[in-house]
């Protein structure tokens, strides 16, 4: 395996954040469901995730930096003997003494090492919940209970389907991160959820009823008489659920005008304003 840090791109000075931050963009990039049947970028994705795996962890890093270990995790063997027998212990006395009797200690059972994967799923999927399937290194395909109102970056645990453990130890754990795809309409704020809702200058001007989206359906919405464009609804409970705790939905309203535009609307506003002139920007404050 190649130096952790050169897979990537990163420097051995690199903060947390930092090897997160890369892992995320390649990891969007790599990823198998991105790149179905590319053999290449497949291995690409599994050299960037365990290089991930080592990086994360600060103690397999520490002995990473220190030479200890090798990028794959490995011990490193230059001197390691040198150094157990020149100040053997206990334990190497038995090792010694059990193999001129012909006995053999068992080996030292360790559990195997945590493999990370990362998926995308679509943003109503996060916020509502679902399930979805996550392809291990093994080829082994597993279906995930993302929980309702997931976070981008979340991280759920799949308990014993890391690497194998030395020894007969148990398996090592996986660790599947979550990445939200955007909505072309919502936008989520903590628990809340907003969206921007076109009227026309009808509704706006004379009220009107008007169908809103929201994550858990659509919903009929009362738009007052004389709603000013830019003004925003709340509609109770319709955000995230989690943990007892529930959201909002917040609707700005945005009037768009015809493309068009009518040969009388303009005469009528002509007179209109004639009629009854308004200074918004001195009543906003501008001079």
């Amino acid at each position: 395996m190649k130096n952790p840090y050169e897979v990537l791109g990163l420097v051995q000075s690199a903060t947390q954040a930092e090897i997160k931050s890369a892992y995320r963009n390649l990891a969007k990039e790599l990823h198998p469901d991105v790149n179905p049947g590319d053999t290449i970028v497949e291995q690409r994705f599994k050299e960037v995730t365990a290089a991930y795996d080592m990086l994360s962890n600060e103690e397999k890093r520490a002995q990473f930096d220190r030479g200890e270990i090798n990028p794959d995790g490995s011990p490193r063997m230059d001197g390691s003997f040198r150094r157990g027998y020149q100040g053997a212990g206990a334990a190497d006395f038995e090792d010694i003494v059990a193999d001129l009797f012909g006995r053999r200690r068992r080996p030292q059972q360790t559990k195997g090492k945590s493999v990370t994967y990362a998926i995308r799923v679509p943003f109503l999927e996060a916020a509502r919940g679902g399930m979805q399937r996550v392809r291990l290194q093994d080829g082994k395909t597993v279906e995930v209970n993302v929980p309702p109102a997931t976070s981008d970056g979340d991280s759920l645990r799949l308990k014993g389907q890391g690497m194998p453990g030395a020894g007969g130890g148990p398996n090592g754990d996986a660790f599947v991160e979550i990445l939200i795809d955007p909505h072309p309409h919502f936008v989520r704020e903590g628990l809340d959820i907003r969206i921007d809702v076109p009227i026309t200058l009808t509704e706006a001007v004379l009220g009107s009823k008007v169908n809103v989206p929201t994550i858990k359906g659509t919903v009929s919405v009362s738009v007052p008489v004389g709603s000013s464009s830019g003004r925003v609804l709340r509609l109770k409970g319709q955000g995230l659920l989690k943990g007892g705790q529930g959201g909002d939905e917040f609707v700005r309203l945005l009037i768009h005008l015809p493309e068009k535009m009518d040969s009388k609307l303009k005469d009528f506003v002509r007179s209109w304003t004639k009629q009854g002139d308004y200074d918004v920007r001195k009543k906003a404050g501008f001079e």
